[in-house]
């Protein structure tokens, strides 16, 4: 049927977008002195763009979902082959001009890809049966895993300790083969299944999209997760580097470590996801982040010290707990919306959910500069910085969203305890828990 060639697509695509859109760009802008805004506005350009799919799926249907894609992959891929050419202009363009370029590009680079993105959810749901979702959607999220780490790893061996301009113009030469021969496999995947007729009945809606309920409450988790999550990643990869002064290679190698974390999730527990449902992974992972962040939050305050091996198990339960959250994120909405008019849905919710991850990264920029250089000490020598600030905030924004997504309503959704109780059943867990439950007192 040619659907397997959407691993071979997301491959290659994770393989280019990681050098543009990760934490080699990232580190790129930190080299041209970047501050803690400019990496906010880098970080929340990708999800920003996203917002143009509510004019676009107006024409989605017509044009059809797969040429709309396919065209927006090109464009785009045309904009990541001119980012080639911005670290070779280091020896006549002063910094602030290379990176108010490297801005533009990004810009447009993502705004196509925001908009061709449009046709992207609708295509996949429209050729993927409903009972083989969560199957498609945990083999699709290990090949991006897998190539993110083969992607990260080429960055740290490419980019070293202290990387000259032509290093980083490597990087975004193989973003930009990587991205062509994604479009090969791209062309290869079936057309999309029809369900609109011609005669279509008026788009809904919003007010008539909010008045769904599941829809309703999926849109708020979303809305709360995405100020949440959004740049965390950044301002990670920001802090180890000018607070912790780690070169870019140990950031980059650490960077990889997150996904493996997410390959151990889709191992350990994804094969349960069309089984019993997406609210028990969705809430395990929101339990996951909010001990992640409070572990961050400890960490930029003093309490625990930044021991390499602690950091690098938290990259893993950083990775652990993102996968478990998108995957059954977005296997909700797959379920939540209609197939009738499901272009327009899928805008919204992709839409909603996508400005505030981008508005979020571009807050917490600006709140990581305005604190710049504030220290206070408070009790069991707890600093109160700029970092830990951000982190504080971000802990107890996950915890707003572990609450929202305990509302969320799903059908054919076991709960959360009785999943737990089938994975202790079947698992060797249960053999290091036999001896606490003899030791407990019974009434």
């Amino acid at each position: 049927m040619g659907t397997a060639n959407i691993f071979g697509f997301a491959a290659f695509n994770a393989l280019s977008f990681q050098m543009i859109i990760g934490s080699p760009m990232i580190l790129y802008a930190k080299s041209l002195d970047a501050s803690a805004t400019v990496l906010g506005i880098i970080a929340g350009m990708l999800p920003l763009m996203v917002i143009f799919q509510i004019p676009a799926a107006r024409f989605v249907d017509t044009v059809g979902y797969k040429k709309f894609v396919l065209s927006g992959w090109s464009i785009r891929t045309i904009f990541a082959g001119l980012m080639v050419l911005v670290p070779l202009g280091a020896g006549f363009l002063p910094a602030s001009s290379r990176l108010a370029l490297m801005l533009l590009l990004l810009f447009l680079f993502n705004l196509s890809r925001g908009i061709s993105s449009c046709g992207w959810l609708p295509w996949i749901a429209s050729i993927i049966p409903a009972s083989r979702r969560g199957h498609y959607l945990t083999r699709e999220a290990t090949m991006v895993n897998l190539a993110s780490i083969v992607a990260f790893w080429l960055a740290a061996g490419i980019l070293g300790a202290e990387p000259a301009p032509w290093q980083f113009s490597s990087l975004f030469l193989f973003s930009t083969v990587c991205a062509g021969i994604s479009l090969l496999f791209l062309r290869r995947i079936p057309e999309e299944d029809r369900v609109e007729t011609q005669e279509r009945p008026p788009r809904p809606r919003l007010r008539q999209m909010l008045e769904q309920r599941p829809f309703r409450r999926l849109l708020s988790m979303n809305v709360v997760w995405a100020l949440a999550n959004g740049g965390a990643m950044t301002f990670l990869v920001a802090w180890l580097k000018s607070e912790l002064d780690w070169h870019e290679r140990s950031i980059l190698m650490l960077t990889s470590a997150t996904f493996v974390g997410a390959l151990a999730n889709q191992f350990l527990f994804s094969r349960y996801l069309d089984r019993f449902g997406s609210r028990p992974l969705l809430i395990t992972g929101m339990v996951i982040w909010i001990g992640l962040l409070a572990s961050w939050t400890s960490i930029a305050g003093g309490i625990l010290i930044p021991w390499t091996p602690l950091v690098v198990i938290l990259m893993l339960v950083f990775g652990m707990g993102g996968s478990m959250v998108n995957l059954a994120n977005l296997r909700l909405a797959m379920l939540a919306v209609p197939e009738v008019g499901r272009s327009h849905y899928f805008a919204v919710f992709s839409v909603v959910s996508s400005v505030s991850l981008g508005l979020a990264p571009v807050m917490w920029g600006i709140l990581v500069d305005a604190f710049s250089g504030f220290s206070r000490q408070v009790a069991i020598g707890f600093e109160w910085n700029a970092w830990s600030l951000l982190f504080a905030w971000l802990t107890l924004l996950f915890c707003l969203a572990f609450a929202c997504s305990l509302r969320l309503e799903e059908p054919r959704s076991v709960r959360w305890d009785v999943l737990m109780r089938f994975l202790l059943r079947r698992s060797r867990v249960r053999y290091w828990l036999r001896p606490w439950s003899r030791a407990t007192p019974r009434s």
